[in-house]
């Protein structure tokens, strides 16, 4: 069967598009000049890509500014899924050289949303993502965009996010509740403060609502019903 664009599951009438509203709404409460918003999670399958996806579709429903949805998880790229839109000339190419930003942005139905593929990688990720030219990517962004979200790779598995987070005003933690071990969840947002990134939060991730009575009440906590046909995405 072939899957729809995520696009076709947004209803801005829905509670979910309200709930994503208010996170929107607590990130710009924790600090009204953040412009650059990374979504990760400590372990791969915990929704991260949905809810940036979602997220920054409410941005740019809500704000008409100019809003980004980057996927620099070159391991596990999923936006060209949930989007329907093709890997080839994305973020990698980018970091490489190869390719200017305006010719890599690739339209959506909502005007204001442009997103940036991964891109195909032949090498190592971890080498493409050199923290100079990363920086000097970033830099540039800004300049195109009002607002930037970005879908990481998970924080346990592999080193990258925190090499992206370096160049982001905050950190979002997404946890699939009744999943994720608790310790899991303090392992990865350890990694995050010991690299001294800003970490915002923690996302809930619910298919059916489970509390969340794992999290310090050092990080707001934030409940999520996604819908039964997009739940097997990460």
């Amino acid at each position: 069967m072939k899957l729809e664009s995520i696009i076709s599951f947004y209803d801005r009438e829905s509670p979910e598009a309200t709930e994503f509203r208010r996170l929107y709404s607590n990130i710009r409460g924790l600090d009204g000049n953040l412009k650059t918003v990374m979504i990760t999670s400590s372990m791969v399958e915990e929704g991260k890509s949905l809810i940036s996806s979602f997220l920054a579709l409410t941005i740019a429903e809500n704000t008409r500014q100019k809003i980004l949805l980057l996927d620099s998880d070159l391991r596990r790229p999923m936006i060209n899924v949930l989007f329907k839109l093709p890997l080839e000339n994305g973020l990698s190419d980018l970091l490489e050289g190869k390719s200017k930003i305006p010719d890599l942005m690739k339209t959506t139905p909502v005007p204001e949303l442009k997103i940036i593929t991964a891109g195909k990688v032949t090498g190592s990720p971890t080498g493409i993502l050199n923290p100079i030219k990363l920086h000097e990517v970033f830099d540039e962004l800004k300049f195109y965009f009002d607002y930037i979200v970005v879908d990481a790779p998970p924080v346990i598995p592999v080193s990258d996010p925190l090499i992206i987070a370096n160049e982001v005003d905050g950190v979002l933690m997404v946890v699939r509740a009744g999943s994720t071990p608790k310790e899991v969840v303090k392992r990865a947002v350890n990694l995050l403060n010991n690299s001294k990134v800003r970490v915002l939060g923690t996302v809930l991730n619910n298919i059916e609502e489970v509390l969340p009575y794992y999290y310090s009440s050092k990080y707001y906590s934030y409940k999520y019903y996604h819908k039964e046909q997009a739940k097997s995405h990460n």
